[in-house]
């Protein structure tokens, strides 16, 4: 008789899979959550919402892309969960929404219960770091489609925003300060170039390099700094015109999707210097300035843009909070544009 574990997939792999995930995925929770007995669906008190005036929803998707090659081919699946969840939250803190809740689904060559926790444990992680919640998820075995030591992952998130507290580029005039808001590294994006220029440059993961005083590996599956709970401060504390998350396309292009039609951003390129990996990465695998702009956020994850006269205060703020951020740049007329001084 021909069985599904036949066919490579295995239910009791999956079950206890969700028993070791259950107590990390609790520290995720929000006093709005509540129990769903049948599992299904995860639930989120809505009466929360009675607060607001105007409650706009917002909702944003996303994933890793492949940096998860990284974390499997060095064994290490507790962090890549963070990665979701950085990707997805900051996207909704941008205009200005608190994250509330998460999803997630993971699909995988073959459920090894250890691994699956791992990474659902660094998404619940993630989400405690983002004051939201992880209120269910899918892990889906694929056999044949996928190798059984491979895997990818995506999430959804949800945060709500008062209408008339929208942040975005209507907001934005000259005489605007822009922040820039360090980043924890390479973050979540532009890997199949990082992966290239290990290949190209014969560089191998577990290879300690001076200039970053650990390995390789180490430093590509830093986790993606999380912004969401700074974010709101900052927004809470003093006045912010708009949220920028740098991600694929680097930090002019993102900058400008938060930029009205009438402004540039004029960035000053001296005003920070780049964590080490990036000039490795430029260095051994001889990428151009140019590629380098477009493709890594380059050490700033987050810009906020706020008047001049918030900027010292917001600085503080920020600083305080353990997180370094600096001045970036100023908002002067222009075309909708991000660039630099030189």
């Amino acid at each position: 008789m021909t069985s599904y574990a036949d066919a490579g997939v295995d239910i009791e792999a999956g079950d206890r899979a969700v028993e070791l995930m259950k107590s990390r995925v609790a520290r995720s929770r929000r006093p709005e959550v509540v129990d769903d007995v049948s599992g299904f669906a995860g639930l989120f008190d809505a009466s929360a919402f009675l607060r607001y005036r105007r409650p706009l929803l917002a909702t944003s998707t996303d994933g890793v892309g492949t940096k998860v090659m990284l974390a499997q081919q060095l064994g290490k699946h507790d962090t890549i969960g963070i990665d979701l969840v950085g990707m997805v939250v900051d996207d909704l803190v941008v205009c200005g929404a608190e994250p509330l809740f998460m999803t997630d689904y993971i699909a995988c060559g073959k459920v090894v219960p250890e691994r699956i926790a791992d990474i659902v444990g660094g998404v619940a992680e993630g989400c405690r770091l983002a004051g939201c919640a992880l209120v269910g998820g899918e892990t889906a075995e694929h056999p044949g489609a996928m190798g059984p030591d491979e895997y990818d992952l995506a999430g959804a998130g949800t945060g709500v925003v008062e209408a008339d507290e929208l942040l975005g580029p209507d907001r934005v005039a000259p005489g605007d300060v822009v922040l820039g808001l360090a980043s924890s590294g390479v973050h979540s994006n532009g890997y199949s170039l990082v992966r290239h220029v290990i290949k190209t440059a014969g560089l191998g993961l577990e290879q300690e390099l001076p200039e970053l005083g650990r390995t390789l590996g180490e430093e590509l599956l830093e986790p993606t700094r999380i912004y969401s709970l700074d974010c709101l401060a900052l927004i809470r504390e003093t006045e912010v015109h708009a949220l920028a998350h740098i991600t694929g396309g680097g930090l002019a292009a993102n900058l400008a999707r938060s930029l009205p039609g009438t402004v540039d951003a004029l960035l000053d390129r001296d005003s920070w210097t780049p964590p080490a990996i990036f000039e490795v990465l430029a260095g051994r695998g001889g990428v151009p300035q140019e590629e380098m702009d477009k493709t890594f956020n380059l050490g700033v994850g987050m810009c906020a843009i706020v008047p001049a006269a918030e900027a010292d205060r917001a600085l503080a703020l920020l600083t305080g909070r353990g997180l370094p951020a600096w001045v970036l740049g100023e908002i002067v007329p222009g075309e909708g544009r991000a660039r630099f001084r030189r």
